[in-house]
């Protein structure tokens, strides 16, 4: 029998109060934590073949076993994918999933992405896609700081550009993003998608949609970058 997934339980009732404070301290400050040497060793070893790559590039970041990472790689056939994921016991169970041998232009990375993120921005990485499927929601109110956009580490999501797909089976998360991104400067568009016409990308997707679980989807071009409310701010002082 196939376990049933469980909806996200959270002590908040909407968006975390908090998070146009704590956004915006990241967004006017430096992160200045250092970059774990395992990180970037592994980010070395693909920045070589990104570099070497002319075409598209797709960023699937918290990729887990690498089943959305292997789907994107087939959706998009003309673009490079890299997956990123910290954990090696997700990493390791790839082999249930794996269609690189059938032509699919695709690397998982083993990284933690507080490191990675800066280390692409740094080196100028510019995804055409970033997807962001399914993160922890650390859905306790006393976590906010825990999820990306409550990190240090938000600002560079952001200055990676491209366009980002964001899905949760929480909706607040979604929410306090596209919050998150207003602040950032840049817009996004949440939608509804009933489970019974969900695809699923990854195994997590699969239990919600076999547990009848509605997810929502944010979008959002982070290429096209509006006025940022600290500039806003700014002007007025």
């Amino acid at each position: 029998m196939k376990s049933q997934a469980r909806p996200v339980h959270s002590n908040q009732t909407g968006p975390h109060e908090e998070v146009p404070q704590i956004v915006l301290r990241h967004l006017n400050s430096q992160f200045k934590k250092p970059i774990q040497p395992h990180n970037q060793a592994a980010f070395d070893e693909i920045n070589e073949k990104v570099k070497n790559w002319t075409g598209p590039l797709i960023l699937d970041s918290c990729c887990g076993v690498g089943e959305s990472t292997a789907v994107l790689a087939d959706r998009y056939p003309d673009a490079l994918v890299v997956g990123v994921d910290k954990s090696a016991h997700r990493l390791q169970k790839h082999s249930s999933y794996e269609k690189s041998g059938c032509g699919q232009q695709y690397y998982l990375v083993r990284a933690d992405l507080l490191d990675f993120w800066r280390l692409a921005e740094m080196a100028d990485w510019r995804p055409t896609r970033h997807f962001l499927l399914y993160p922890n929601p650390w859905p306790k109110a006393s976590h906010v700081n825990r999820r990306w956009h409550g990190s240090p580490v938000w600002p560079y999501l952001v200055n990676l550009g491209g366009h980002l797909t964001l899905r949760s089976n929480w909706s607040t998360y979604l929410l306090e993003v596209a919050e998150a991104l207003s602040l950032s400067g840049f817009q996004a568009s949440i939608t509804h998608i009933p489970a019974q016409k969900v695809e699923p990308m990854t195994p997590f997707e699969r239990k919600y949609k076999d547990s009848g679980q509605s997810v929502w989807q944010l979008s959002a071009d982070l290429n096209k970058a509006t006025v940022r409310e600290t500039d806003v701010e700014s002007e007025n002082t």
